[in-house]
């Protein structure tokens, strides 16, 4: 990118659509005038943002919404786990992974690479970090061994596919109905332990509330003793740092709780949220698309059409409704959880994309950028999501998640696109393209799952905070492993 001329440089990254909201390529090549020493930094500073949008999405909307939709659908930590966590951190991943198999050229090779890769982040590197932050704690026993088992079984079954280099439609199949299979029977074991669901919940929450309320003060008391001015100074930093953000997710995420009513927020989220919904499904309805509203005569782009109505809504809203609801609106709840994985899907993507400038302009190897950059952004939202969890007081939803979603990922998103490839080409079998660095992949996520089965059954079913750092180190010797493959594979 450096070696073009300013100009032709910058006409060629404008030539292509950003990927997603900013075109950080076009900010490097015109705004910055492909300056190494302006880009980096601000590029930098735009990740932090990025970062921090993440954690505020999940700490303070998606953890609430889903504890308290869980709550309200009396659902145990292994039922969110596998329905409203894995649909939350799933979906965007799957749905890319879809896109990239149904590509030409090495795309439906990235598109493996990439579930197999998040795979390995997730069952290694977030449940070493959930474990950290939260263990020792214990498990239920029958989900957990299940959880770990079933995703063993399916990744297995995966692997001897993969090695079979070639896939028929009845296979593809039967990866889709075998997480179907899964979600019946984690339903079918719960709901015979409906009674005990909610109280258990319950009583693991204040368990980390009260263990969080215990440490907190102590460890913050203890610094404001060492160093109060530091202190006071990184307070208002942070303070003038968090507002915009805050303010930004709030007029946009529905509050759940009724302390937290406020009439200005909640019009601002009648009117913004169809408008940003709409933008998500832009890839199938363009934001542009003309439609007839009110004058035959006349047709509307479909964005103004509905910002008009949502307009007229959050104003109506604004003139009538002056009282706080007495109670929580499960609405509100679960518009809540919708629009916090947005955020969470949106900021990962602009991570992801952020970061392959940043890979581009340091002149790094394409497939080390892929092993490394490309697979730690598509899975930042889990990261996030499942350490804000096991913050909250909530690990077993955490660890739950960190094997229901990349099996959403691989069942569901990956099975799907394989379906569809499958079915193309029948009765013939749908070709599979070897790569050693995809068997390596394999290799470590079967023993990352199965060393994880084993240690925490030996210890009775409680997370040691020792194999988080087990974990951790395995997914860093897989790190360079993988690189080193891909260096020398090209």
């Amino acid at each position: 990118m450096a070696s073009l001329p300013d100009t032709a440089a910058c006409a060629s990254v404008r030539a292509d659509p950003a990927a997603g909201i900013l075109n950080y390529a076009a900010i490097h090549s015109c705004l910055l005038r492909g300056d190494r020493r302006l880009s980096l930094p601000f590029l930098a500073l735009l990740l932090l943002i990025h970062f921090r949008f993440l954690a505020a999405a999940a700490g303070a909307h998606f953890s609430p919404a889903v504890s308290r939709l869980a709550s309200r659908l009396r659902l145990s930590p292994s039922m969110a786990a596998v329905t409203l966590l894995a649909l939350g951190n799933g979906a965007p991943d799957a749905f890319a992974s879809a896109a990239a198999l149904r590509g030409e050229g090495g795309l439906p090779r990235a598109g493996l690479a990439a579930i197999l890769s998040a795979g390995a982040f997730v069952s290694a590197f977030v449940v070493g970090a959930v474990s950290l932050i939260a263990a020792p704690f214990a498990v239920p026993p029958a989900s957990f061994a299940r959880d770990v088992f079933f995703y063993l079984i399916a990744a297995s079954a995966l692997f001897c596919i993969y090695l079979s280099a070639e896939i028929f439609l009845w296979q593809a199949v039967g990866l889709v109905l075998f997480y179907v299979f899964f979600v019946g029977l984690v339903f079918y074991m719960d709901l015979g332990a409906a009674g005990k669901v909610v109280s258990s919940a319950e009583l693991e929450m204040a368990n980390g509330m009260g263990r969080a309320a215990m440490d907190l003060p102590v460890s913050v008391e203890h610094g404001k003793q060492r160093t109060a001015t530091i202190w006071t100074v990184l307070t208002k930093v942070t303070r003038v740092w968090d507002w915009p953000v805050t303010f930004l997710l709030k007029l946009t995420i529905p509050s759940t709780l009724p302390s937290e009513w406020n009439r200005f927020y909640v019009c601002a989220n009648i009117c913004l949220c169809p408008l940003i919904l709409l933008y998500s499904f832009s890839s199938f309805i363009p934001l542009d698309s003309r439609i007839v509203f009110l004058f035959p005569q006349i047709r509307f782009p479909l964005w103004s059409v509905v910002l008009l109505v949502s307009f007229c809504l959050a104003l109506s809203h604004f003139r009538f409704e002056k009282e706080t609801p007495e109670r929580e609106n499960i609405a509100s709840t679960l518009i809540s959880f919708v629009m916090s994985v947005f955020w969470i899907s949106t900021m990962a993507g602009e991570l992801l994309n952020c970061l392959a400038v940043i890979g581009v302009i340091m002149d790094l190897p394409p497939a080390i950028l892929g092993m490394t950059v490309l697979a730690w952004g598509n899975s930042i939202g889990d990261l996030v999501a499942d350490v804000a969890l096991a913050k909250n007081g909530q690990p077993t939803i955490a660890i739950a998640g960190c094997f229901a979603g990349p099996m959403f990922n691989m069942l569901v998103g990956l099975g799907t696109a394989l379906v569809m490839q499958t079915a193309r080409v029948y009765p013939k079998a749908f070709v599979l393209e070897f790569h050693v660095g995809i068997v390596v992949a394999f290799v470590f996520l079967l023993l990352s799952l199965m060393g994880t089965l084993f240690v925490v059954t030996w210890a009775r079913f409680r997370v040691p905070r020792f194999w988080g750092y087990c974990l951790m180190g395995l997914y860093v010797l897989f790190t360079i492993v993988s690189i080193a493959i891909a260096s020398s594979s090209g």
